[in-house]
């Protein structure tokens, strides 16, 4: 059984030096988050709360990379609420590719969520990192859909409120109508792209009707159409000019 490393924390020890190291090393690590916990709750504004979050990350990084390296094996112990505490604040601090890492462990070896975060897992992934992706949609910025993608796959079968799948396939389809932007509306390389845009917009519609996507939908239909009517406008124009 793989044991997760002991933490230089800077705290002060437990006031119980028994048990065996890693279980010092678990309990040493629960503390720190507890304090961490505390001097977020005391913090009011969202960004400074996402600036030390960021701060605390390294923190834990070797007691995570432990726990990741056990695999199934690797017991937490009294820090068991640590993984995904720090799966969390990744997503909240935009470092997606790490979070990715530590949810696929989530997901695969069911570790619980802490009670206060009211949802399963697979719905905390799926909803956070969403959430993120509208909101960088929204102001017009892009967001990798590689992360949307591996999000898509990791919780494919997973049970959640439909309103929070459709905010997956929202984020996934602005992406890629994004991306079919890019392309010529006269190449046909434009209609496989806004095709494939259109798949998760209409799924988004489908799980939830208000998942505001009815105009991307409109607009990537009529682009798609687009193309044939003015071929058709101009052989019709052709065949004006040859009877003439």
């Amino acid at each position: 059984m793989a044991s997760a490393p002991a933490l230089e924390s800077g705290l002060a020890t437990p006031a119980s030096d028994t048990g065996t190291p890693a279980e010092r090393a678990a309990a040493q690590v629960a503390m720190r988050l507890q304090h961490d916990l505390r001097r977020l709750k005391e913090i009011q504004s969202i960004q400074r709360k996402i600036d030390a979050k960021r701060e605390m990350l390294p923190n834990y990084a070797d007691w995570v990379a432990g726990l990741l390296a056990g695999g199934r094996d690797a017991g937490a112990g009294v820090a068991e609420d640590v993984l995904p505490t720090i799966m969390v604040w990744l997503i909240d601090t935009g470092d997606y590719d790490r979070a990715l890492e530590l949810a696929d462990h989530v997901v695969r070896y069911e570790v619980p969520l802490p009670s206060r975060y009211e949802r399963t897992a697979p719905a905390l992934i799926v909803e956070e990192i969403s959430d993120a992706a509208i909101k960088a949609q929204t102001a017009n910025q892009p967001f990798p859909l590689s992360v949307l993608e591996h999000v898509e796959e990791l919780t494919a079968d997973a049970d959640m409120h439909d309103q929070i799948r459709a905010k997956l396939n929202k984020a996934i389809g602005i992406e890629l109508a994004r991306a079919a932007d890019t392309i010529d509306p006269a190449r046909p390389e434009f209609v496989v792209a806004a095709v494939r845009a259109l798949a998760p917009l209409r799924e988004a519609v489908r799980l939830h009707d208000r998942v505001g996507v009815a105009g991307q939908i409109k607009r990537l239909e009529k682009a798609i159409t687009k193309p044939a009517d003015t071929k058709a406008a101009k052989a019709a124009d052709k065949n004006t000019g040859s009877a003439g």
